[in-house]
């Protein structure tokens, strides 16, 4: 399968977010999305990079931006997530790996001298006709707000 880039249109989803709710990119339609893809829920760089969008929240809005995170961790990892960090946007529980698949965004990895398969903390910005404007495969997780706006 090819990457995605920049002019591509954005594969359509269906998934459910932390508390079971259905949420589709249509939902999105006319709207600005960060889509972030991050490896697990709860770890040190997933939480930087979550908590870095949440204080950036309010400028991001104001710009027209959703933001939509996305991991194959279950709906009450996603929730205990959200819950502990306070995050305002939702957290899809795609442990079926559809989402995951369709963006590319699974796949070898190495941490500490291992290899093994695992999402690529990676971002889509999506516009708000569904075309990928921007791809960022290179996340600071500190500092993400300031690579997207």
């Amino acid at each position: 399968m090819k990457a995605l880039e920049a002019g591509d249109k954005a594969p359509d989803f269906t998934a459910e977010d932390q508390d079971g709710n259905s949420i589709s990119l249509k939902d999105y339609s006319g709207k600005k999305l960060v889509l972030f893809f991050y490896p697990k829920a709860s770890t040190p760089g997933c939480t930087a990079e979550a908590c870095n969008l949440k204080d950036n929240w309010e400028r991001f809005k104001s710009k027209g931006f959703e933001i939509l995170g996305v991991s194959a961790d279950t709906k009450k990892r996603q929730q205990n997530f959200k819950n502990k960090f306070e995050l305002p946007y939702p957290l899809l529980a795609d442990e079926s790996k559809e989402v995951i698949n369709a963006y590319g965004v699974w796949g070898p990895k190495k941490f500490m001298g291992k290899e093994y398969e695992g999402i690529n903390r990676t971002t889509f910005v999506i516009d708000e006709q569904g075309i990928i404007q921007e791809v960022i495969g290179k996340v600071k997780t500190k500092d993400h707000a300031a690579q997207i706006l």
